[in-house]
């Protein structure tokens, strides 16, 4: 039965009815107007809208403008819309606000039906992109329903703030500059596209582009590594949406939604990647110079390294440095099964001196041996400990096991493993272009090619030679006895052993002792010159380490890095001239603004024909000497000079190689010098570092987009030679003399 409404009734219910629109209208507007003056909460300034707070990763840039590494709490770096391909734009749009480009941050018809389809129990979700952007850059989504009415409130007036401070493309870019795609704390589209396709976002296919859009709302639920079905699902409804907008056919979006997922997963870690031990120096030079030269933000702030997007340009080129740390793997592996084979079945307690005493060390100094003491354990719990089996994860060369053992044995395991270290340098320049510090920075995080010191061996011979070249005018081929010959004088009287299976008996030219390092020419020629100037020679040449001024560093007592000792024989390449070896260019922040520019330091350490000279010499070692393999094995028939060393019992073993446009140091050995090949035909520099020497320059030859050439030679000095290197004339030159000497009745 209807009631029948007067007409004064009607105009009486409309009244109400619009009262009651209005009352909600101010009510909303009022609501809005407290949300924007703060009331409900500080919302962002203009400023921090420009501005906006988002972590994102410091990028570390490669010569060869490629990304070697980041620096991070947050994987995260910024592209421009440019860099974006349309796929991705597409993809969202289609799938996450199909009117974007229509509303000005606050879609209020898709807002209520989203209301009414959840009112039925279809769940959506009704944020715009601009939206989701406010969410992003300024609050964390809340579970409590209060706060989240609060939170939705603030949303919509900083989605209208931005809307009227940015274009359509602008908030785009800044939306997918900063959500979250899962995987190894990867944010923004260009981290994504890195992470699971080893590509640009410039180059993302449309089901590529599907994927990571798909990802948005799930990160976790729509991984796929973890969940690949549920990725491949959600893809294809990305495509589907993109069909239905018109992006795509509906033939493309089927032969799309027919493909595998065809990742290509590289995620990014600190501890995976190129240059990981370098990363690692330079992450503490660049925190130095941030404190040193007092940097700040606009806001009056330090810069963060891990979130300020900062860009810090290197001189590693990244193709050399693959080449390098595949060379080292290459061989090492070779090597350590050397190594293995040559302990097989002999005891390490008799065969090593003080082997208890070493595994001792190692247990106290491990983080499991902390963390016992920490927890309030006695020695006694401890040792029981390490005794007790437990699940490990260890290092091998042909990767990483998980296997259970005896703590203490895991030690033994990892003394026993051959570390090594290598840096490749432009003479001229000073750059580095490849730094290898370790064998492996996940299980083994100590650098050895700048942080780590060893004793040089022979490799420190050539510094005796320059200064009897420059300073008395030696020639190479000036020959002498190779008998014991003591120095007194500094201390106790001293002459240095020569093993007899290596020493060449009789009168022999100094390139030739240079060559085959011979230990009683070297004492001889350092007899002539005496020490201290020897040791002025390395400080000049860049050696930081303590040098003593005494005769036995003619022998490579003295302990230096593989980076100063690089360094060092650049100037021999440079004619005379040390330069720092640099491997960090500038800074930059994220707007590009130089922050730093580093200047590296340049000295004059010799003169040319001297150092021209003992490139003379130095190739002397690879033509017939100790560094023959170069030839014989590896087939490298260009201009290379170097020099091998090896130390007492064989612990250190190194190779120096020389070219005119690089010069590259190796060091193999293991974690204590108590450890070793027992045999010099393993042990020595020869074998144990100049292989890596040669794989790499091998791959760097066969490149010739490098530019490395084979066929120049070290350049002569602008004033020429004055020194005799033709040794058939330098005999005939000394002759002369003698007969002149005698008529005169010297």
């Amino acid at each position: 039965m209807f009631v029948k409404l007067t007409q004064h009734e009607i105009k009486r219910y409309n009244w109400m009815i619009w009262k009651a629109a209005i009352a909600f209208l101010l009510f909303i507007t009022l609501i809005f107007t407290l949300t924007a003056f703060g009331v409900f909460g500080s919302l962002p300034s203009f400023r921090d809208l420009e501005n906006p707070k988002s972590n994102q990763a410091s990028e570390i840039i490669s010569s060869d403008k490629k990304i070697l590494g980041k620096y991070f709490v947050q994987n995260r770096s910024s592209v421009t819309y440019n860099q974006i391909s349309p796929n991705v734009i597409n993809a969202l749009v289609a799938t996450e606000d199909n009117r974007f480009l229509k509303h000005s941050g606050i879609d209020f018809g898709r807002t209520f039906t989203i209301i009414l389809y959840n009112l039925i129990g279809k769940k959506q979700g009704g944020s715009t992109i601009t939206q989701q952007l406010a969410l992003n850059l300024f609050s964390e989504r809340s579970h409590d329903f209060t706060t989240r009415i609060r939170q939705k409130l603030q949303e919509w007036v900083i989605a209208v703030r931005l809307e009227r401070n940015y274009t359509k493309e602008e908030i785009l870019t800044m939306y997918l500059n900063t959500v979250d795609f899962g995987a190894y704390n990867t944010f923004g589209i260009s981290s994504a596209a890195a992470t699971y396709f080893n590509t640009t976002p410039d180059k993302l296919t449309p089901d590529q582009a599907a994927l990571l859009i798909g990802m948005i709302n799930g990160p976790g639920l729509y991984s796929p590594i973890r969940h690949p079905d549920n990725a491949i699902s959600r893809r294809n409804f990305v495509l589907r949406r993109m069909a239905e907008e018109d992006y795509l056919s509906e033939g493309q979006a089927a032969e799309f939604k027919a493909k595998p997922l065809g990742l290509n997963f590289h995620p990014t870690d600190h501890n995976e990647g190129l240059a990981t031990y370098f990363r690692s120096v330079l992450k503490k030079d660049v925190q130095k110079i941030l404190n040193a030269q007092d940097l700040h933000k606009s806001d009056g702030t330090p810069y963060d390294l891990d979130r300020d997007g900062l860009r810090i340009y290197t001189t590693i080129n990244f193709t050399m440095q693959q080449y390098a740390e595949d060379a080292q793997r290459e061989y090492m592996k070779q090597l350590q099964t050397q190594f293995n084979q040559h302990w097989r079945g002999r005891s390490l307690w008799k065969g090593i001196p003080d082997f208890k005493m070493l595994l001792d060390q190692g247990m106290k100094r491990s983080d499991r041996y902390r963390s016992l003491t920490q927890q309030g354990k006695s020695e006694e719990e401890i040792r029981a400990d390490f005794n007790t089996p437990a699940p490990m994860n260890l290092f091998t060369w042909h990767g990483n096991i998980d296997t259970t053992m005896k703590p203490i044995d895991s030690i033994v395991y990892c003394k026993m493993l051959l570390r090594n270290a290598m840096m490749s340098m432009d003479p001229s320049t000073g750059y580095v272009k490849a730094w290898v510090g370790g064998i492996n920075y996940e299980h083994f995080k100590y650098d050895q090619v700048k942080m780590g010191t060893r004793q040089v061996g022979s490799t420190a011979k050539p510094f005796t030679y320059a200064v009897a070249i420059e300073q008395a005018a030696f020639s190479p081929c000036m020959q002498i006895n190779n008998v014991p010959d003591t120095i007194y004088g500094y201390g106790k009287p001293w002459c240095p052993r020569s093993d007899p299976g290596e020493t060449v008996p009789g009168m022999i030219t100094l390139r030739k002792a240079l060559a085959r390092s011979q230990n009683w020419v070297t004492a001889h020629v350092m007899k002539e010159v005496g020490p201290e100037p020897v040791m002025q020679l390395i400080k000049k040449m860049g050696v930081t380490s303590d040098v003593p001024p005494y005769p036995t560093i003619c022998l490579g007592t003295f302990d230096a890095s593989v980076y100063d000792m690089t360094g060092a024989y650049s100037a021999f390449a440079n004619e005379g001239l040390w330069t720092e070896p640099t491997y960090l260019v500038r800074i930059e922040d994220k707007n590009g603004n130089l922050l730093y520019e580093h200047k590296p330091r340049v000295s004059q350490a010799m003169n040319p024909q001297a150092a021209y000279v003992m490139t003379y010499m130095l190739k002397g070692v690879v033509d017939e000497g100790t560094g023959w393999r170069l030839r014989s094995k590896y087939g490298l028939r260009n201009p290379i000079g170097g020099k091998t060393g090896t130390t007492q019992n064989n612990s250190d073993g190194w190779f120096i190689g020389v070219t005119p446009q690089l010069v590259t140091g190796v060091w193999t050995g293991c974690e204590d010098r108590a450890i070793h090949f027992r045999s010099i035909n393993l042990g020595e520099g020869a074998n144990s570092a100049l292989p890596i020497f040669a794989l790499y320059m091998k791959r760097v030859y066969a490149d010739q987009s490098l530019g490395i050439k084979q066929n120049i030679d070290f350049a002569q000095p602008k004033g020429g030679v004055g020194i005799t290197l033709d040794c058939n004339a330098y005999n005939q030159q000394q002759q002369g003399t003698a007969e002149v000497d005698n008529k005169l009745g010297f």
